[in-house]
């Protein structure tokens, strides 16, 4: 099997290429070379830009994929390019949208594929909405061989994940929690989320690689393990061997301080999120969940601290945390 990833090296695909690799599948990386620290070994390596169209399409215009899968396209017009590019490459071109694209408020809480996509607080996934639309279009009319993967919340080492964190520097959050500050959770706390290591999605995805009866059909791969958001907080605070200071703020609060957060919040993360994973187990038999949140909390923190110059902290967002929780209880008082 010939595989094309765009992109791929990063937090979610590299742990997909190092598999897809160590599975004895001919892996094609076309990216601009800039994370070569994620690239497996055996890996092949085309650089390139694919939003430079011209030299793209010169680059790639002798090789002929069994796959393509395109993990940095997020505008319909970015998929507009691909299909240009493919069209009569490959058996199976994978769009990785995004589970957030599904119904916010949700009239369910337990998510499977045929819930609807609908996302009023998040242009994001509005965006992945619309790119799902044009790809199911091309598959009908064109006969484009497309398999649409909704990832949910993923992390994997150098992730520390939390509705509220610096993504540019997410040691933050832990440091923040060895100094005894307080830390931000929505609402409650009581709202249900999954979390899923990026090597558990990475056996479901190359599952669907090259299978035919994928094509035409979307899948979610997440883990089967449901925890609150306060359950969260605790176990990165425990893996980092502190009980972390939790202050709960209501979501509409932290939006009126932090607007940026809109989408991030009431468009994902302060909706209960549970998924039903019947489908991709239906499509790969083998496939299950095999990484703990909590375990896999103290994998990411041993990665961090082997690796010192990986634990920045982003001040900008230690203030704006500090502002919200003045702000807030000043309000209480």
């Amino acid at each position: 099997m010939k595989v094309l990833f765009i992109g791929g090296t990063g937090l979610i695909s590299e742990a997909v290429s190092k598999l897809v690799v160590e599975k004895g599948i001919e892996l094609y990386l076309f990216n601009r070379g800039q994370r070569t620290d994620a690239i497996p070994q055996g890996a092949h390596v085309i650089t390139g830009d694919i939003r430079d169209v011209i030299t793209t399409k010169e680059t790639l215009k002798d090789y002929q994929f069994d796959v393509v899968v395109d993990w940095v396209a997020y505008t319909p017009e970015q998929v507009k390019v691909d299909l240009d590019i493919f069209q009569g490459k490959t058996k199976q071109y994978i769009f990785i949208s995004s589970a957030s694209a599904y119904q916010k408020p949700p009239t369910h809480y337990i998510i499977t594929e045929s819930t609807p996509l609908y996302n009023p607080f998040w242009q994001y996934s509005r965006d992945k909405i619309a790119c799902e639309e044009l790809l199911m279009d091309a598959y009908r009319n064109s006969d484009f061989p497309i398999t649409i993967i909704r990832p949910s919340f993923t992390y994997g080492n150098k992730m520390i994940p939390a509705a509220m964190n610096s993504w540019q520097n997410p040691w933050s959050l832990v440091d923040r929690m060895r100094k005894g500050k307080k830390i931000i959770v929505h609402g409650d706390g009581a709202s249900i989320w999954t979390m899923t290591h990026n090597t558990d999605f990475a056996k479901g995805f190359v599952g669907l690689l090259d299978n035919p009866l994928a094509i035409g059909n979307a899948f979610h791969i997440t883990s089967d393990e449901v925890l609150t958001w306060n359950q969260i907080y605790q176990f990165i605070g425990r893996a980092a061997g502190v009980e972390p200071n939790l202050i709960h703020i209501p979501s509409d609060f932290i939006i009126a301080k932090s607007p940026e957060d809109e989408g991030g919040l009431l468009g994902d993360k302060a909706v209960s999120g549970v998924f039903d994973n019947s489908k991709i187990k239906r499509f790969v038999p083998d496939y299950v969940a095999t990484v703990p949140f909590s375990a896999g909390m103290k994998q990411t923190i041993a990665w961090f601290e082997a690796n010192p110059h990986k634990c920045m902290i982003d001040e900008g967002w230690n203030s704006q945390m500090d502002g919200i929780i003045a702000a807030y209880e000043k309000g209480l008082a």
